[in-house]
């Protein structure tokens, strides 16, 4: 690919972000005028064998059923109560969510879990969660009581130590008003910024807490959280994943690795029961 595509990939994105930000709600269709989505059954009880439900968090610009039509049904067929939530939603932008702050995205979180612990009598849950989707439960955790009721946190692609979108936001300051704009219309993406005040807060005094397992799954080819090695934790209960360590040949980007990639959803199924996980290879995509 030549050098200066590569570039244009991480300024797309954040022009998509200002471009978002101001559409108007008669442009995009109605958030609930979605497909029976086969997952999201509250009458479902977990099994001996899965006994904990497993809620999917969506990234920027995610919502609960587009970012998981791969993973759900992968999930759901292997016997999980999957459950999926809607967050970070602004006013006038529909079908777009993720974009409101983290603090308040983390209590919107919050509230499902109770709702899905309340539904299902499981006392914990698991959580899996696609780009900023795998930062904000983190939220939830350390400052929020999730650490009481969640055993694992599994993050595709995750924010954890923020982006520089290749260095794009780098060039912030040289644009008077940009950062207003996007903290104003998107505050999610600030937040999401290196050394942003919520990242400086979650990160401070340790990226995790006592008594959840966190694993994070990222690809080297992620153009949008960037460098890839930033998704990376440090902690007791942490396992970090390189995809093209499992399989060189897994070309997956930051989307593709949350939508559609077997061999993350494998390596998704074995951390969530580790006691009966099988080896992840280039073959994992037929599984």
């Amino acid at each position: 690919m030549l050098p200066w595509i590569r570039a244009l990939r991480p300024l797309t994105a954040l022009l998509l972000a200002a471009a978002v930000a101001l559409v108007p709600a008669t442009t995009a269709h109605a958030a609930d005028a979605r497909p029976d989505s086969g997952w999201n059954d509250y009458t479902c009880k977990p099994s001996a064998a899965h006994p904990r439900p497993v809620v999917l968090v969506h990234g920027t610009f995610g919502n609960s059923v587009d970012n998981w039509l791969g993973l759900a049904p992968y999930l759901k067929n292997r016997g999980y109560c999957v459950f999926s939530l809607d967050y970070g939603q602004l006013p006038g932008v529909p079908l777009f969510n993720g974009l409101g702050p983290v603090e308040k995205s983390a209590e919107q979180l919050a509230a499902h879990v109770d709702k899905v612990l309340a539904a299902t009598g499981a006392s914990e849950t698991d959580l899996v969660g696609h780009s900023q989707g795998g930062m904000m439960p983190r939220y939830y955790l350390k400052f929020l009581g999730g650490a009481a009721e969640v055993n694992a946190l599994v993050g595709i692609a995750p924010s954890n130590h923020g982006t520089t979108l290749s260095g794009l936001t780098n060039l912030l300051p040289y644009f008077p008003g940009v950062e207003d704009l996007l903290n104003e219309h998107t505050p999610a993406l600030a937040d999401q910024v290196v050394g942003s005040d919520l990242l400086t807060k979650l990160n401070a005094g340790g990226d995790t807490v006592p008594g959840v397992r966190y694993t994070v799954l990222a690809t080297k080819y992620d153009e949008v959280v960037t460098p890839y090695r930033s998704q990376f934790l440090d902690g007791p209960g942490v396992r970090n994943v390189v995809l093209q360590d499992l399989c060189p040949l897994d070309l997956s980007e930051h989307l593709a690795i949350g939508l559609f990639d077997r061999i993350a959803f494998h390596e998704v199924a074995n951390a969530l029961d580790p006691a009966h996980a099988t080896p992840t290879t280039c073959a994992s995509v037929f599984g």
